[in-house]
């Protein structure tokens, strides 16, 4: 089973965007030979608003190849991010794959799994945990759905692009609210916790549990590996 997060497709200028695209689909292409399952843990995209019959252009290549292995036989699971959760059926009837607006658990390999993308869990975030709760609410989303999809994209990824802006510059505290988060699982059960959102690639081991954090595919390219051996970090070397 293989774990990514936080490609952020969309946040550059158009050829650094081409090229980190097209590591994911040589990653993808890669993971054929063996994968069972993919976990996409958020912010695939660095924006996204699917309308009910448009979506937005420039992913072909990535959608395509993710299509292949669905067809393929392998599970692709989608957890939406703090940056593409307005998703609607796109991913589900046209690509096959299963899509999740929360965090959800896995057994796998005789262990027990949190998958969380983690945005809203650290400290000193109170203020976003509200918007979060503005943003995903039905109402909101039907409501901008009425904006012309050329204007909606657009106001989306500026908005997205100066929320990356802030919170990579903002003090989340001394001690990471994520690492006590995924401490809090562990304690109620959970072997392994794995998030993404901060962009950091961290394993740590948290008493009897693993919190693994998979980094992103902007400046580490990091991805996690679940086999009968256990959890690993890695770093994906780019082939072309």
């Amino acid at each position: 089973m293989y774990f990514i997060s936080d490609a952020h497709l969309g946040l550059g200028p158009r050829n650094v965007e081409r090229e980190k695209e097209s590591r994911i689909i040589e990653f993808l292409g890669a993971i054929r030979r063996d994968a069972s399952e993919l976990f996409i843990v958020g912010d695939l995209f660095d924006a996204w608003f699917e309308y009910r019959t448009v979506m937005p252009k420039g992913y072909h290549r990535l959608l395509t190849a993710l299509e292949d292995l669905t067809r393929g036989g392998i599970a692709v699971h989608y957890l939406v991010g703090n940056h593409d959760f307005w998703i609607r059926d796109y991913f589900s009837e046209e690509l096959g794959m299963k899509t999740y607006r929360d965090a959800f658990t896995l057994d796998a390999y005789g262990k027990k799994i949190f998958i969380h993308h983690g945005d809203g869990v650290s400290n000193n975030d109170t203020g976003y945990r509200i918007l979060k709760k503005v943003l995903r609410n039905p109402f909101s989303i039907w409501l901008y759905s009425w904006i012309h999809p050329d204007l909606g994209v657009l106001l989306a990824a500026s908005s997205s692009k100066k929320s990356r802006h802030y919170t990579s510059k903002k003090d989340y505290g001394e001690e990471d609210g994520m690492i006590a988060f995924a401490r809090k699982k562990i304690d109620e059960g959970f072997d392994i916790v794995i998030m993404g959102h901060r962009h950091t690639p961290v394993r740590k081991e948290l008493g009897k549990g693993t919190y693994i954090n998979l980094g992103d595919w902007i400046t580490h390219f990091t991805y996690a590996e679940l086999t009968n051996s256990g959890i690993a970090l890695k770093h994906w070397n780019h082939q072309a």
